[in-house]
């Protein structure tokens, strides 16, 4: 599944359409979204080089960690970072993200802070202003891609860092701005959904047409497990969890996929669910009430009288539908018969009988659609 998401990014957009936006986000119960992060940002750089991909270029907006940091991250993945010039630009907003230290450079406390970037890292230094942030992605995607129809991705690998200096308003529009873009094919984040208010995570998932979860294996509760058996999951939950994704197709239906990832010594690996865990999983939505209908329930239910219904009164019920039964039939067609041939004797004319034969011809004109109903 982390694959499919791989290559829902690497694919990108139709002409005309949004650009596909990926939320990761985890939570301090399973703080790997970064791990989820490096390797979708790993996947998606070995498209690009290999052509792969409909993007031809990357631009990665670093907020929490350093351009050096991430070239020797390409670095151990086998990645040519020596042509890494030609095919990413990573906007530094880790250096210095106020500008503080450009201010105290201008008087002499502190080195020129451009050995503390990379060759491929573009500082700025005013992350509060989201329109110049905006611009500075477009024009880096574009130093990056020679033809004007040509595409770029862009990652950001800290929304946290944006809303702690920009409005959720502003943060939106920038995310709006970028899919609808014309020369970004894709676009992907990281957020630590429990640092902020439950709106301001759903407003950017609803921004997305994938959202990651990344989960804890298993969920403590408390009182319900005694102290051993806690440290004992929450060593396993420092080693593995779960990988939840929810796909929004263009047609508005929504597929829910889930994975196993376990963290070792050489990055995050991913596999499938067990069965077991996949039928636990369901497509409920995780309320506090339940959704479901116990035994008493649903006989409680068949017991409410509804309004206006025939009760019989001791005797039962009798609706007329259209049809009558086999031997009320034959009763009444004998005696229409004799009825019949009186009347042909007396005056020598006929009478057409129809019985209705089924539900889904109309009523006649001398029905009662309300013959069930007591009014």
């Amino acid at each position: 599944m982390a694959e499919s998401v791989c290559r829902t990014l690497r694919d990108g957009g139709l002409e005309g359409e949004h650009a596909p936006a990926l939320i990761i986000k985890d939570s301090i119960a399973s703080p790997f979204g970064f791990d989820v992060f490096c390797h979708v940002l790993s996947q998606l750089s070995s498209s690009i080089l290999a052509g792969k991909s409909q993007s031809r270029g990357l631009v990665l907006v670093a907020f929490c960690r350093s351009p050096s940091f991430y070239a020797d991250l390409l670095k151990s993945k086998g990645i040519d970072v020596n042509s890494s010039n030609k095919w990413v630009r990573i906007l530094d907003c880790y250096t210095d993200p106020l500008g503080w230290k450009f201010r105290l450079m201008g008087v002499g406390n502190i080195r020129d802070l451009s050995c503390e970037a990379s060759s491929t890292g573009i500082l700025c230094k005013d992350v509060k202003d989201m329109n110049k942030l905006y611009s500075s992605i477009i024009e880096l995607g574009k130093g990056l891609v020679a033809e004007a129809k040509s595409r770029f991705s862009v990652a950001i690998d800290s929304v946290d860092q944006m809303l702690r200096h920009g409005s959720m308003s502003s943060v939106a529009g920038l995310f709006s701005n970028l899919r609808s873009h014309g020369q970004v094919s894709s676009v992907f984040w990281l957020l630590h959904s429990d640092l902020h208010e439950v709106r301001v995570t759903a407003s950017l998932e609803y921004m997305s047409s994938m959202v990651a979860s990344v989960e804890p294996l298993q969920q403590l509760a408390n009182g319900q497990r005694d102290d051993s058996e806690k440290a004992s999951l929450t060593e396993q939950n420092l080693r593995k969890g779960k990988f939840h994704v929810r796909f929004k197709r263009r047609n508005g239906r929504v597929r829910v996929m889930l994975e196993e990832f376990h963290i070792e010594q050489s990055g995050i690996s991913f596999k499938s669910a067990s069965s077991e865990e996949i039928t636990n999983q369901g497509l409920l939505p995780k309320v506090q009430f339940s959704l479901q209908l116990s035994e008493k329930e649903r006989i409680d239910r068949s017991n409410v009288v509804l309004p206006f219904e025939h009760q019989g009164n001791g005797k039962p019920v009798q609706i007329y539908d259209g049809r009558n039964s086999l031997t009320e039939s034959k009763h009444e067609t004998t005696s229409v018969s004799a009825g019949n041939s009186e009347t042909n004797e007396d005056s020598g004319g006929g009478e057409i009988i129809y019985y209705r034969d089924s539900d889904d011809e109309m009523p006649d004109s001398d029905e009662d659609p309300d013959d069930d109903l007591d009014i």
